[in-house]
């Protein structure tokens, strides 16, 4: 597999980086208002894995040339937020994930989903709190966008 600098990822290391997004990181999807949208909303996936070593994250940051590194409080998260990339990493560790799959198939059936009509939005709002649920670590975050949407676009739409 090669990235976006045109880099080879060895197999090892393609299942490397599955094994530790399988047991650090996280795939997020929000649908957030968005006034310039035809419904009034767009999707977005974010993806983050944590871990106390932030030269560890920097290195892997530097070879996929994706996302960033910051601080959260205690741990440093690295974070992807370009869709594409995303796109890109879900296709680099798929094969070799084990415990995130059916996150990541969800997640993935989102990023290549496009919003034609509130029908759309909502199947796509549906994934996102299906995505939800799976997220063990947040509870607190579990959204029910599907209703949000339901609420806000009017039914003639």
């Amino acid at each position: 597999m090669v990235n976006t600098v045109g880099r080879i990822l060895s197999e090892t290391d393609r299942a490397y980086l599955a094994g530790l997004f399988d047991a650090d990181g996280a795939i997020m999807a929000c649908i957030e208002s968005h006034s310039e949208k035809k419904y009034g909303f767009r999707v977005r996936l974010f993806i983050k894995i944590a871990q106390k070593n932030k030269s560890f994250l920097e290195k892997i940051q530097r070879e996929l040339s994706w996302g960033s590194v910051r601080l959260n409080r205690r741990v440093y998260e690295y974070d992807i937020r370009d869709q594409k990339d995303i796109i890109s990493f879900i296709d680099l560790i798929y094969p070799y994930s084990r415990l995130k799959k059916s996150q990541l198939k969800i997640a993935y059936k989102i990023a290549n989903s496009k919003i034609g009509s509130k029908r759309q939005l909502i199947k796509i709002a549906r994934l996102a709190d299906s995505l939800a649920k799976l997220n063990v670590r947040s509870p607190g975050r579990r959204k029910n966008f599907a209703q949000k949407i339901l609420e806000s676009v009017p039914r003639n739409d």
